[in-house]
C-alpha cells in the first residue's frame, strides 16, 4: 500500500482541557483539528480533504454529539468518517444510543492516553484499508469502463469503414442524443430512467446504431444514388443485422452487459411514433426511449449532411421537418426537447464537420 499523507482528527469539545489532553495524546501520529461546538465541528466537515475521524463529546451546549453524529451521518460527504464518542463515566449508559447512530466506538472520560491511541490506531487503519479498498474498486471500475468504450469504439468503427456515409456522424449523433436526454431528464416521467449514469452510457452505445451496415451488400452500401424500393427494402435489414451481432456479444457477457442499451438502439432506431417504422412497427411508447432519442438525432444528421442522391438541408430546414414529423414520425416529448436544444445540435454539427 503507498504511503499516504498524515491522517486527520476532529477533535470536538466545549471543554479546552479535555481537548488538551485528547491533543497532546494523539499530536505525534496525526494532524489535529479542534472545535468548541457542534456548528463548528459540521462547518470543518463540510471543507474540501475533511478529517479521517472525528472525536466527539456527547454533552455538549446548543448541539449535543448526538445531533452532531446524526448530522454527519446524514451528509454523503461525511457519512463514512468514523465517529468515537467520548463521555464521562456515568453517561456510558447511552452507549447504545450512540451506535446505532453510527459511531463505532465510545472512550470514557477521564482520558487514559494509552487506550485513547490504540482506540484512534485501531479505527485510523480499518479507514486505511477501507480507502484502499474503495480505490481498488473505483480503479477496477474506470478500467471496466475504458473496456466498454475501446469496445463499442471499435464495433462502431467497423461500419465507419465500410460505410462512406458514417465519419463525423457517430460523433455528432451520439452527442445529440445526451443532449436530448438530459433536457427529458428534467421531466417527472423520466427523471428516474434517464440518470447522469444511464445518459452516459446512453452517449457511450450511440455509436452502434448502425453497425449492422457491416453485413449489407457492398453493391447497396456503396451505391450513388437513390435506393430502388427492392434495394431500400434490403437495406433496412441492416437494423436486424445489428442487433443480432450485438445479442451475440451480449448473451456471452450475461444479461445485465453494457451492450444492451446499445441493442436497444440499433434495434428501434428506425420505428416511429405512429407505427410505420421498421423492423416491427412498433408504435409510441412500445419503442425504447433510446431508440426514439436515437430516432431524431439520426434524422437531424441525414437532413444537415449532403448525401450522393441530395444536398445538405440547412439546420433552419432541418428544425421544419422535424417539427411536421412530431407525433408523426417522432414522439412529440423528444421533439419538443429538441426544440429546446437546436441551437446546441446546430453547434454539435458545426464541432464535428465531416472533412468535406
Amino acid at each position: 500500500m503507498q504511503a499516504s499523507r498524515k491522517q486527520k482528527i476532529l477533535i470536538v469539545d466545549d471543554t479546552p482541557e479535555n481537548i488538551e489532553v485528547l491533543r497532546h495524546a494523539l499530536h505525534a501520529d496525526y494532524t489535529i483539528v479542534v472545535a468548541l461546538n457542534g456548528a463548528k465541528a459540521l462547518n470543518i466537515m463540510k471543507r474540501d480533504n475533511p478529517p479521517d475521524l472525528v472525536l466527539l463529546d456527547v454533552m455538549m451546549p446548543e448541539m449535543d454529539g448526538y445531533e452532531v453524529c446524526r448530522r454527519l451521518k446524514a451528509e454523503p460527504s461525511t457519512a463514512s468518517v468514523p465517529i468515537i464518542f467520548v463521555t464521562a463515566l456515568n453517561q456510558s449508559g447511552n452507549e447504545a444510543h450512540g451506535l446505532a447512530l453510527g459511531a463505532v466506538d465510545y472512550i470514557a472520560k477521564p482520558f487514559e492516553p494509552t487506550l485513547v491511541r490504540a482506540r484512534v490506531d485501531n479505527q485510523m487503519e480499518l479507514k486505511r484499508h477501507r480507502d484502499h479498498l474503495e480505490e481498488l474498486v473505483q480503479n477496477r471500475t474506470d478500467a471496466l469502463n475504458l473496456t466498454q468504450q475501446v469496445t463499442i469504439e471499435a464495433m462502431a468503427t467497423l461500419a465507419e469503414f465500410r460505410d462512406p456515409e458514417t465519419g463525423g456522424h457517430i460523433k455528432r449523433t451520439m452527442n445529440y442524443v445526451a443532449t436530448l436526454a438530459e433536457v427529458l431528464s428534467r421531466l417527472p416521467a423520466y427523471c428516474e430512467l434517464l440518470t447522469p449514469e444511464y445518459i452516459d452510457l446512453l452517449y457511450r452505445s450511440a455509436p452502434l446504431h448502425d453497425i449492422g451496415k457491416v453485413a449489407v451488400r457492398d453493391k447497396i452500401l456503396m451505391k450513388e444514388g437513390r435506393f430502388t424500393k427492392e434495394e431500400f427494402e434490403e437495406m433496412k435489414h441492416h437494423v436486424e443485422f445489428g442487433s443480432a451481432a450485438i445479442a451475440a456479444a451480449e448473451r456471452r457477457l450475461g444479461s445485465n452487459s453494457f451492450l444492451h442499451l446499445a441493442n436497444e438502439i440499433a434495434a428501434t432506431h428506425h420505428e416511429m411514433w405512429d407505427g410505420s417504422g421498421y423492423p416491427k412497427g412498433l408504435k409510441g411508447l412500445e419503442i425504447p426511449v433510446s431508440g426514439r432519442l436515437m430516432a431524431l438525432a439520426d434524422v437531424y444528421d441525414a437532413l444537415i449532411s449532403e448525401r450522393v442522391y441530395k444536398k445538405a438541408y440547412s439546420h433552419e430546414k432541418a428544425v421544419e421537418i422535424i417539427m411536421k414529423g412530431r407525433g408523426t414520425h417522432f414522439d412529440p416529448e423528444v421533439v419538443d426537447a429538441f426544440l429546446e436544444v437546436s441551437e446546441k445540435f446546430r453547434e454539435i454539427s458545426l464541432d464535428f464537420m465531416d472533412d468535406n
